[in-house]
């Protein structure tokens, strides 16, 4: 049995990203890395050669990971992690192997949660942000999550020089310098250290719901689609905590009512039931 649990992972296609002011072009893995692939500093190495060289101080890197983008119901969840360039934390695995630390989907939810407890103590900084389902529905996915995100960089510490975003798309727009790279995740120490973070602190969450929502698999599926999740939909409708603008309402006649609507004539932030 693997120590190790790759699971996919839905998101948005986006178009590549550069960091704004220099010379170095976002990197665009060929083929994703084998599960259990150790994430490195390769691409932290190259942002403080470009941006803490002649004897400045070495950058402040900020990596930030998602979850809960392609979910029905619960927020979507936003860690921002900062690194100080040590080794990783690690962990023991079966037959004397060692657990690197890696994209949070390629690791079993055990292991997840031993490298949560570790994070924190061995980052030099990190902090969550969220938007919640009614903001989603507001604002659309692509703002709630830049919301979620900046809550979670304005909360560090200190404000980062440079943010790795997972993905090959800038949703941020500013105000930091931003390295686009799709697997960061797997590839980033800094980024798959807040892919952890967020996707054990949104789980958790989720888990939270299943006590009071019984019924929906939010602590198994964490509002992601399932076969139980749909059922309970079918038969009891949306909770509080459902994205009422999602598309899953079309295929729930019985439900199909709730259905929110944002107007693009009215502006951003306008809802209406049809």
């Amino acid at each position: 049995m693997s120590d190790y649990k790759d699971e996919s992972d839905p998101g948005d296609p986006g178009d590549p990203g550069m960091l704004p002011g220099l010379e170095v072009e976002s990197v665009h893995a060929a083929s994703p890395p084998e599960p259990g692939r150790i994430a490195g500093y390769a691409i932290e190495e190259e942002l403080c050669a470009a941006l803490g060289g002649g004897g400045r101080p070495v950058p402040r890197i900020a990596g930030v990971d998602e979850v809960g983008r392609g979910a029905w119901a619960g927020p979507v969840v936003v860690c921002a992690a900062v690194t100080d360039l040590s080794p990783p934390p690690e962990l023991p695995g079966r037959g004397g192997r060692t657990i690197s630390l890696t994209d949070s989907k390629l690791l079993t939810p055990a292991y997840r949660e031993g490298f949560a407890e570790l994070l924190p103590g061995w980052l030099a900084g990190h902090a969550i942000g969220a938007a919640s389902p009614a903001e989603i529905d507001e604002l659309g996915m692509t703002a709630a999550l830049r919301r979620a995100a900046m809550r979670a960089l304005e909360s560090l510490p200190e404000p980062p020089d440079v943010v790795i975003l997972d993905g090959g798309h800038d949703f941020l727009r500013g105000p930091w310098r931003v390295r686009c790279e799709i697997k960061a995740d797997q590839r980033s120490v800094t980024v798959a250290a807040a892919s952890v973070l967020a996707k054990v602190h949104r789980d958790r969450l989720m888990a939270a719901l299943d006590g009071e929502f019984p019924g929906y698999g939010f602590a198994d599926a964490a509002g992601y689609p399932s076969p139980v999740h749909q059922k309970a939909l079918e038969e009891r409708g949306p909770t509080p905590h459902h994205r009422m603008s999602w598309s899953y309402l079309d295929d729930l006649p019985r439900w199909r009512h709730l259905k929110k609507h944002r107007d693009p004539a009215a502006g951003e932030g306008q809802l209406s039931l049809l």
